[in-house]
């Protein structure tokens, strides 16, 4: 059973994280699709504020001993889970910047050709 003040405590340092999610989506600090990530992290924090017993059984489910030694294992899977998540979106993100490059690149040397054809053409005409 967690103590009324550290219940209290954790419950407003909840409502302080949402509110900093919040303000970070206002604005567009973070995307709408990456907030999901965050959101779901503070809703289960607030059900392990309020129902400490949901991991004092999910903790005897998985046959973990210490309930803090469950949190720990609990929470280092989370973080795990938040970075490969995260590290899929740089993943996508590096390879659209990658085509972007290309596609630039290319676009950059069509100009070049063309500004190069439009002098020759201007050269040509003014020596005749």
């Amino acid at each position: 059973m967690i103590p009324h003040t550290l219940q209290v405590t954790l419950s407003i340092a909840v409502i302080c994280y949402f509110i900093i999610i919040l303000y970070y989506l206002k604005k567009k600090m973070l995307e709408l699709k990456y907030t999901l990530i965050w959101l779901v992290a503070g809703v289960i924090m607030g059900i392990m504020i309020y129902f400490p017993e949901l991991l004092v059984w999910f903790v005897g489910q998985l046959g973990i001993e210490s309930n803090m030694n469950g949190l720990y294992i609990l929470c280092i899977a989370f973080i795990m889970m938040i970075l490969m998540t995260l590290t899929s979106i740089v993943s996508r993100q590096q390879l659209k910047i990658r085509i972007l490059v290309q596609e630039l690149s290319m676009m950059e040397k069509r100009i070049r050709e063309l500004e190069h054809d439009t002098e020759e053409r201007t050269d040509d005409r003014e020596s005749v």
